[in-house]
């Protein structure tokens, strides 16, 4: 089994719904429920690519073959498997540089994990330790701090770690090179608003800072809101980075090799895709990359 990073950056509102919500928001993004972090079904992705897929025979290698289409004799299950795609890097208004790309030291060495089992090398510095809630590190080029603080939201961190700036820089470059291939400007936007806060102030801003938006449905003769027809929505901001796992898993019966699979994927991938709902109001715009060693500017 042959694992690959993947990547996945929000071009407009992303919303992977759970259904109705028991709470003030009526559609909640989905969360894992020990840790609150939003994520993208893997369900949701391997169903997109597969929707896209248009040449049977690499649909039915990859895929495995349609309901309608299973035979004795090319009966097999599919050759790839998606991890759920968790939450990398959450944008943040900032009162300097616009906004914020806002991480944590968890979120990291879950990457850091999943680095390690698509046999990529690891940042050159370790992930740091943030000392409090008051406390970020930011990278030495960062356009998020006035001074010696950094305002996220209604919040201000009044400590910025300078001897974190070293790590913040490779770990922001790291990323970007992956989320961003051969495109200089945008590696460079990225490590200028790169920030790493403390594990319960990122809780915090996931709970408080993801975007809500009312909707309501109208009644066709009068053009007044129906009873009933007032509800929230809840969506990852544009701008979202999530990374997860592309596993080749070929079976003997497809006949193809991990290679193949991901040469596939590659060219499924090559272009703008939707996930979630609210497809026609245009939520779920999203760039998907399999990430490979990649060196800056390449």
């Amino acid at each position: 089994m042959t694992a690959r990073l993947t990547f996945i950056h929000a071009l407009s509102p992303l919303h992977a719904g759970i259904g109705q919500g028991a709470g003030v928001i009526d559609l909640p993004i989905a969360r894992e429920k020990a840790t609150g972090l939003p994520f993208l079904p893997g369900s949701s992705l391997k169903g997109t690519l597969r929707a896209r897929c248009t040449k049977p025979q690499d649909c039915r290698l990859v895929f495995g073959p349609e309901p309608t289409d299973m035979q004795p004799e090319n009966n097999h299950a599919s050759s790839v498997q998606f991890s759920d795609q968790r939450l990398l890097l959450f944008p943040v208004r900032s009162l300097a540089g616009t906004f914020a790309w806002v991480t944590s030291p968890y979120v990291l060495r879950r990457l850091a994990r999943d680095i390690a089992d698509a046999q990529m090398s690891l940042p050159t510095q370790p992930i740091p330790t943030i000392q409090d809630e008051e406390s970020c590190a930011v990278t030495g080029t960062s356009k998020i701090k006035l001074t010696t603080s950094v305002y996220l939201e209604d919040l201000e961190l009044t400590k910025i770690q300078a001897n974190a700036s070293d790590t913040a820089n490779a770990w922001a470059s790291w990323i970007a090179e992956r989320v961003f291939p051969a495109d200089a400007e945008w590696q460079t936007l990225l490590e200028e608003r790169f920030c790493i806060i403390h594990d319960d102030v990122f809780s915090f801003l996931l709970e408080t800072a993801t975007e809500i938006t009312a909707r309501i449905k109208l009644k066709t003769d009068t053009k007044t809101v129906e009873d009933g027809g007032l509800w929230y929505e809840e969506a990852l901001p544009t701008e979202t980075i999530l990374s997860g796992l592309a596993l080749a898993a070929p079976t003997i019966a497809s006949g193809i090799d991990a290679a193949r699979v991901f040469g596939v994927l590659q060219e499924l991938t090559n272009t703008t895709l939707q996930f979630g709902g609210k497809a026609t109001v245009g939520r779920g715009l999203c760039r998907v990359l399999l990430a490979s060693e990649q060196v800056k500017g390449a």
